[in-house]
């Protein structure tokens, strides 16, 4: 147990670690000649997301390499701003529709990218990654 009480998930061992790195360096460079601007985000650097693919590794041992999609933030603040104000989620409006079709489409066409150069990918867990790519594998 931590000095918080709670009990924190182990991480990943080095080697696993290691290979993962690899796997988002392989995932970024198959996207980036794909067309699809794409960068490391787990590495640090800018504090504002950059639009286009992030890719980024999860250390812990249940974890693995993600791949997430990044508005412009002009579009992500319209949708994080109204959700802020409250709304009715019967009746959503525009900017959160659209924010949530580009989320979704994008996370599409990074799976089926992704899956045609050889990777084995599947939808992350909504509750913890929200609308990423999970990449279990890379290339045969």
């Amino acid at each position: 147990m931590t000095e918080n009480g709670f009990d924190l998930p182990p991480k990943a061992p080095p080697d696993v670690l290691a290979q993962r790195n690899a796997l988002a360096e392989e995932v970024c460079r198959t996207l980036i000649l794909a067309g699809i601007p794409a960068h490391r985000g787990d590495l640090g650097g800018d504090s504002e997301p950059a639009p286009g693919a992030e890719v980024h590794l999860d250390p812990l041992v249940t974890g693995g390499v993600l791949v997430e999609w990044n508005t412009e933030a002009e579009l992500t603040s319209a949708a994080v701003n109204l959700l802020a104000g409250g709304v009715d989620p019967s009746d959503l409006p525009h900017a959160i529709r659209h924010y949530e079709t580009v989320q979704t489409s994008m996370r599409d066409a990074l799976t089926g990218i992704l899956s045609s150069a050889g990777f084995q990918t599947e939808q992350a867990d909504g509750h913890t990654y929200g609308t990423a790519v999970f990449v279990k594998s890379g290339r045969p």
